[in-house]
């Protein structure tokens, strides 16, 4: 997407959809707010293939594979077979979005005053969970020096302003936003500007929830990650087998797609995850589900 060249209507970071059907369009004019479509799927993934695989994994890794490396190699291989995913909807019209991008927040210290720091990982085509793995252990690094992104810097000069200055000025950046128009240098880490944000609450044992869209950016697609737990598996004799679980709860913006539509993509993702050793495939390379 990022290679096409940009036509009247188009954005920096999205392509404007000129051939949508009737009900797409209206969709877009009459329910404008990104947090007024909301819709909720959650999902429970057994973990025992996972688990397997991040051993086999990890008895050769110096920086070890984790389960939300998993997670993430999937979410983006999804997006990247999905591409209805990679929307989204600003100033009532409809983009594919430039590029696949997925962000998380990496806490600094486990700690009350533990700062946050954003990361994004932009995927390839060619991208495999290699490279994801590499990427989070680069950002890990990065965001738990002293180092500050983008994001935050632009935020604390923000901050620093008297009041009446820093509401005007985010009043004005918030017009911006609608058209298109922030500077690349203010949202360049900012996670509402990617195709999917990923919070891993069973770092901070938590249980899966859901996360609010917002208004504010493009995400259109919001992934909790749950803390894991037994749960019950029933088998085809009566018997119940005790599994290790991770509950994932999506957000995701209902003017993208129909509802077959994410019943397939979320049949993608838990096949990803059944799967593991399919992720280090391209992520353009098709899989059966």
């Amino acid at each position: 997407m990022g290679n096409k060249k940009r036509r009247r209507g188009d954005r920096r970071d999205g392509i404007l959809l000129r051939d949508l059907d009737s009900l797409h369009f209206i969709t877009g004019i009459i329910y404008p707010n990104r947090c007024d479509n909301e819709a909720y799927i959650s999902e429970t993934i057994d973990l025992t293939n996972i688990n397997a695989y991040l051993k086999k994994k990890n008895e050769t890794a110096d920086f070890h594979y984790t389960l939300f490396q998993v997670i993430v190699a999937a979410i983006a291989k999804t997006i990247t077979l999905r591409p209805k995913m990679n929307r989204f909807v600003a100033n009532r019209n409809f983009y594919q979005r430039r590029g696949i991008s997925l962000s998380f927040v990496v806490k600094k210290q486990f700690s009350d005053q533990g700062a946050e720091a954003l990361a994004v990982l932009h995927v390839k085509d060619d991208d495999t969970i290699e490279r994801v793995h590499d990427y989070i252990e680069e950002q890990v690094t990065f965001c738990r020096s002293d180092k500050v992104d983008s994001s935050t810097e632009n935020m604390d000069i923000l901050n620093s302003l008297p009041r009446f200055l820093s509401k005007a000025a985010v009043r004005f950046i918030c017009w911006l936003d609608k058209h298109g128009w922030v500077p690349y240098s203010m949202i360049a880490t900012d996670p509402y500007y990617t195709s999917c944000v990923v919070s891993n609450l069973g770092s901070i044992r938590l249980k899966s929830g859901y996360h609010h869209l917002t208004n504010w950016g493009t995400c259109s697609l919001f992934c909790i990650i749950g803390e894991k737990k037994l749960s019950p598996f029933f088998q085809s004799d009566g018997t119940v087998e005790m599994r290790e679980t991770v509950q994932l709860g999506l957000t995701i913006d209902e003017r993208l797609a129909d509802g077959y539509y994410y019943s397939k993509t979320v049949r993608l993702l838990k096949k990803l995850l059944e799967c593991p050793e399919l992720l280090e495939r391209p992520m353009i390379e098709e899989v059966d589900y």
